[in-house]
């Protein structure tokens, strides 16, 4: 499996039900769908972003990235009124990148 589709899906297991609980006030259906749609705006970006830059300074490009993506998916939830837009969006980052570094030490993958 592509590597690039491989980490999104991990990402999307990760982060969907973390933003299904931020967007709650939304039928299952919509709420799903919106959740899915918070990290399909910023991950292929951020994928390519790491890989083309991340070579040199690893860490900081990731770092630098992986912020950007915090702001731009908490503006995304803030369309859909969630509260604590910004908090929402820095777990569900924070989770999928925690949980997808710890993944590939132990593992191998994403």
């Amino acid at each position: 499996m592509n590597e690039w589709l491989l980490a999104f899906l991990f990402t999307q297991v990760v982060e969907v039900p973390i933003y299904s609980v931020a967007l709650k006030r939304f039928p299952w259906g919509p709420r799903l769908a919106a959740a899915f749609g918070a990290s399909l705006l910023t991950h292929p970006v951020v994928w390519a972003f790491v890989g083309r830059y991340g070579g040199q300074g690893y860490w900081p490009i990731v770092a630098g990235s992986e912020a950007l993506a915090v702001l731009i998916e908490a503006a995304y939830l803030r369309a859909f009124a969630a509260r604590a837009a910004v908090l929402w969006s820095l777990l569900a980052n924070a989770s999928s990148l925690g949980l997808g570094v710890l993944c590939r030490f132990m593992f191998g993958f994403p």
